[in-house]
C-alpha cells in the first residue's frame, strides 16, 4: 500500500508492502519501484466451480471429466487420460421390428420370421421401402373391383336377319383400373336375352362376339310370343395401371327364317377386377 503525507504544498508518499506482496527499488529512473505480488492457490480455489460433465476438488484444485455412473455408461478414460468409448461397448434398446443391442457380436438388425415356404425367397418374397418421412412402408395392397352396366333395347319387331353372324346391337362397359402401379387382372361376364316372335315354322339365332350361343325354332302350329332364353360369355383381360377400357358386347343375331323377328335385347355387363 501506499502511504502519504503532505504539507508545505507538496506530498511524499511511502509505498508499504502488504502480504503477500514485496517492493524493490528506490524510485529514481535507474532504480524504478517494482512491486511484486503472490497469490496461493488456496486463495483461488474457492472462486472455480464444476459445470456440467466436470467434477472439481477443491482440496487439490483438480479439474476432471464425470463419468456417469449409470448402468449403459461405455465412456472410459484410455491410460494416457482421454475420453474413450471402447469398439462394440456402445449399446442400444431396440423397439418392435429390430434386435440386436449394437454391439460388434449383436449389431442392430431388422427382426426376421422364418421363411417355410417351399419356393424360392428371392424370387417370390415381399419388399419393403422406406417413404418421404423415413417410416417403412410395403408394397402396395391388394384391391379388388367390381363394375356393372345393364341395357335394354326395346325395338318395333324387326325381322331377324338371314346370315349370321349380323350385328344388331353393341352394348358397352367402361371402367378405369384405380391402381396407379399394377396391372388389373379382370374377369369380365358377360350376359345376353333376346325376345323372339316365332310363327309357325320360322327360326332364328343368337349369339355374343361372333360365337353362336343359341337358336330357337317354332315346329308347332301356332305364333310363339316373346320367347327367350339367358346366355352368359366368361373370359379374362389386363387393364394397365391408371388406364380406361371399354369392354363391348357385340349382339348378333341370323339364321332368321319363316317371318322370325325380335322386339327387344338385353345385356349386363360384369367387370371383376383384382389387383396384387
Amino acid at each position: 500500500m501506499a502511504r502519504c503525507q503532505c504539507g508545505g504544498g507538496g506530498c511524499n508518499c511511502v509505498i508499504v508492502a502488504g502480504e503477500n506482496t514485496t517492493v524493490t527499488g528506490g524510485g529514481s529512473t535507474a532504480n524504478p519501484i517494482v512491486v511484486s505480488a503472490h497469490v496461493d492457490c488456496a486463495d483461488v480455489r474457492p472462486c472455480i466451480s464444476a459445470g456440467p460433465g466436470a467434477t472439481y476438488d477443491p482440496n487439490t484444485g483438480v479439474v476432471g471429466a464425470h463419468l456417469s455412473p449409470d448402468a449403459g455408461n461405455n465412456l472410459v478414460l484410455d491410460p494416457s487420460g482421454g475420453l474413450f468409448v471402447p469398439t462394440g461397448a456402445a449399446t442400444v434398446s431396440t423397439g418392435c421390428g429390430l434386435t440386436g443391442d449394437g454391439s460388434a457380436s449383436s449389431p442392430v438388425r431388422a427382426r426376421t420370421g422364418t421363411w417355410d415356404f417351399p419356393c424360392d425367397l428371392d424370387a417370390n418374397a415381399g419388399r419393403v421401402f422406406c417413404d418421404s418421412t423415413g417410416v417403412l412402408r410395403s408394397e402396395p395392397r391388394g384391391r379388388t373391383f367390381f363394375q356393372q352396366q345393364s341395357t335394354t333395347d326395346n325395338n318395333p319387331n324387326t325381322p331377324v336377319p338371314a346370315v349370321y353372324p349380323t350385328q344388331i346391337a353393341d352394348h358397352s362397359l367402361m371402367f378405369t383400373n384405380p391402381d396407379n402401379c399394377r396391372d388389373m387382372f379382370v374377369i369380365c361376364e358377360t350376359e345376353l336375352d333376346i325376345d323372339f316372335d316365332l310363327p309357325p315354322g320360322s327360326g332364328a339365332a343368337w349369339g355374343i362376339v361372333g360365337d353362336e350361343q343359341g337358336r330357337l325354332s317354332n315346329t308347332g302350329s301356332s305364333t310363339q310370343f316373346d320367347v327367350h332364353a339367358q346366355l352368359t360369355k366368361v373370359f379374362r383381360l389386363t387393364v394397365g395401371p391408371g388406364q380406361t377400357f371399354t369392354q363391348h358386347l357385340y349382339v348378333q343375331a341370323g339364321t332368321g327364317f319363316g317371318g322370325a323377328q325380335y322386339n327387344k335385347v338385353q345385356s349386363l355387363i360384369r367387370a371383376f377386377g383384382i389387383i396384387l
